[in-house]
């Protein structure tokens, strides 16, 4: 009878079925890193100057964001608020506090304070605020629930399919009014599906191709 597999055949076949193996167990680790939060800072609280607690100056206070991140209607950036923005509060409160000296001696020194980022996009991301304010995005659609937060940290890992999700189907996030647009505890109403497609049509959003490259790579 002749001999169909060589003498060799069961040594390929378990270098074949191995190597499967590693190639599957690899692609899984790899995919898991990229959404890890390692790799996305979800949750991570970078180092700061001043342990400034958007709890207590949103929530408790109701300060509004443009309050410190004056240049988001009108610019790609949010912005950092200035020393002096700081202190036109805190030259009357807390004035000795400790954790506030580097406040003070920014102010004294003429020197910024070097705030961490956190929500942070690669080099060769293309992302502007203000358009995005303008159509009636919500800050929290991106930010989270900044209100409750005592260190600032990223909410939602902001990837590419974060992104595109809204871009494909952006009625769902547009809301009616500028103020609600900077309100950190908005809910959409149970109609907000048919208000968002209004939206779309009427800021000019609908026909154009928010999912095109060129979008958001420049």
């Amino acid at each position: 009878m002749a001999q169909i597999f060589s003498p060799g055949a069961d040594t390929w076949l378990r270098f074949g079925v191995t190597g499967v193996a590693v190639v599957v167990v690899l692609t899984v680790l790899l995919s898991g890193f990229v959404t890890s939060n390692y790799r996305t800072n979800m949750n991570f609280r970078p180092h700061q100057p001043v342990p400034f607690s958007h709890e207590h100056h949103v929530g408790g206070l109701g300060l509004d964001c443009r309050y410190c991140h004056a240049a988001v209607e009108v610019s790609r950036h949010a912005g950092f608020p200035p020393t002096h923005t700081c202190m036109t509060c805190h030259s009357q409160l807390y004035t000795d506090a400790a954790m506030l000296a580097p406040v003070r001696q920014s102010l004294a020194n003429a020197q910024p304070l070097r705030w961490s980022r956190v929500a942070k996009l690669p080099d060769y991301v293309y992302f502007d605020h203000s358009i995005h304010i303008a159509k009636g995005v919500g800050c929290s659609t991106c930010h989270g629930e900044v209100q409750k937060m005592p260190l600032l940290y990223p909410a939602h890992a902001l990837t590419m399919e974060f992104c595109i999700s809204c871009h494909r189907d952006p009625a769902p996030y547009l809301r009616a009014s500028q103020a609600e647009v900077f309100d950190m505890t908005w809910q959409p109403p149970s109609n907000q599906l048919s208000l968002g497609e209004q939206r779309v049509v009427e800021r000019g959003i609908a026909g154009r191709n928010l999912t095109d490259c060129y979008t958001c790579h420049r």
